[in-house]
């Protein structure tokens, strides 16, 4: 015969307790690794959002800055997505927003002048960013066609903050960068934090120098480092996973 007394209801009750948390927790440890890549598409959207607002309120330098946080975290949510076995459809749409709204809407806000001539230049930069993330797989692993806007965003917004958004330079690189999206150049898939440690180093100093340093030495280096992709992209950049 078996006796229930209180102090074993109460062991019965904290170990259906215990499991239930057990098993909540592990529940939320797999909502975040199947949501962590999404999460950083989300901060890319943000930032893309933020810096529409502040082009649309005329704080140029914050709308610069915003453009190439997102350059930073684009880079990393695939990475992270492939690593933690998280790729989705769904995952790649809000990606694709998220990349238009920063490199598209934003980006080309920084061309927007009263001019009705920059104003048609922002909506063929909007367009040709559209066609890009249309139309950028080439049928080949690992390489795009076009050049990835990724790039072409950092090279205008650092323009921007070191010609301190001079029309003349940006209205001629905005047309340069147009011309490499829509061609039908062979860019390789870089995958920064999936290949060479150099290039993990290469985007560690991209991390330390946006949050740590003066607009001009940042400018330089994501000028250097999206130059040097243009340039060298097979040589370079090519993926060697």
């Amino acid at each position: 015969m078996i006796l229930l007394t209180p102090s074993s209801g109460f062991f019965q009750r904290t170990s259906k307790l215990f499991l239930s948390g057990r098993a909540s927790w592990v529940q939320l440890k797999e909502f975040a690794r199947k949501n962590a890549a999404n999460a950083l598409s989300v901060a890319n959207l943000v930032m893309g959002m933020g810096s529409i607002l502040c082009s649309l309120n005329g704080h140029h330098y914050a709308a610069c800055w915003l453009v190439l946080i997102g350059y930073l975290l684009d880079l990393a949510d695939g990475a992270v997505a492939r690593q933690l076995n998280a790729c989705s459809a769904l995952g790649a749409k809000l990606d694709d927003f998220a990349d238009f709204t920063t490199f598209g809407i934003a980006t080309s806000l920084l061309l927007r002048t009263p001019n009705i001539l920059d104003n048609v230049l922002c909506m063929c930069y909007m367009l040709s960013v559209f066609i890009r993330l249309c139309f950028f797989s080439s049928g080949i692993p690992f390489m795009y066609r076009g050049l990835p806007c990724i790039y072409s965003s950092a090279i205008l917004a650092c323009l921007s903050l070191l010609t301190g958004g001079n029309m003349a330079v940006l209205r001629l690189t905005a047309v340069a960068m147009i011309l490499f999206m829509v061609s039908q150049t062979l860019y390789p898939h870089d995958r920064v934090l999936e290949s060479q440690a150099w290039k993990k180093v290469v985007y560690a100093g991209g991390i330390i120098v946006v949050f740590c340093s003066s607009f001009p030495p940042v400018c330089l280096y994501y000028l250097l480092w999206s130059v040097s992709y243009i340039l060298f992209p097979m040589s370079l950049w090519s993926c060697k996973v």
